[in-house]
């Protein structure tokens, strides 16, 4: 029996986090909602109470069954990169909260999932995820980002699932 599961994909940011929820059995993929928190404070500790707090919802609202975020990657400015990870980190505490699992996924695997090439453009990204999800309207960047995480988690989560299969035979 094919299994169907809600996946909530998180593209993390200290201004703005993006999500998506979609529903997938691996191979179709549904969309369910998307959207980005502005993350509005005075503080870091304010604003990553705000990402928890908002996350939180989300999931309460959604129901999704899996979280999907993407890695932290380094760039030049380490205090961005710290921030970042600041924001994932609260992400994740609200779907550990949740009783989520958690995976992650690089930047590059994502967009190699989702456009074919790990050097995909956010236009691309926000393009193929429209076509994908069958989705018509133009999709905020941010929220573009979090379903192409969803589903970069639906094709690997399935993937993964059929290696289990191959090593138990």
């Amino acid at each position: 029996m094919v299994q169907i599961i809600r996946i909530l994909g998180i593209d993390p940011g200290s201004v703005t986090t993006g999500y998506g929820i979609i529903e997938s059995d691996g191979v179709r993929s549904r969309h369910i909602t998307h959207g980005h928190i502005k993350v509005k404070g005075n503080t870091l500790p304010d604003k990553l109470g705000i990402i928890f707090s908002e996350i939180n919802t989300v999931i309460t609202q959604w129901q999704p069954q899996e979280m999907a975020i993407e890695n932290v990657f380094i760039n030049k400015n380490v205090q961005s990169a710290l921030k970042l990870g600041q924001a994932r980190g609260a992400a994740i505490c609200a779907a550990v909260h949740c009783n989520l699992d958690v995976s992650e996924y690089s930047p590059r695997s994502i967009k190699q999932t989702i456009a074919g090439t790990g050097s995909a453009s956010k236009e691309q990204i926000q393009h193929m995820v429209g076509v994908l999800l069958n989705i018509k309207e133009t999709i905020q960047a941010d929220a573009a980002d979090g379903l192409a995480i969803g589903l970069c988690h639906a094709h690997s989560r399935n993937n993964r699932r059929w290696q289990n299969v191959i090593q138990e035979v």
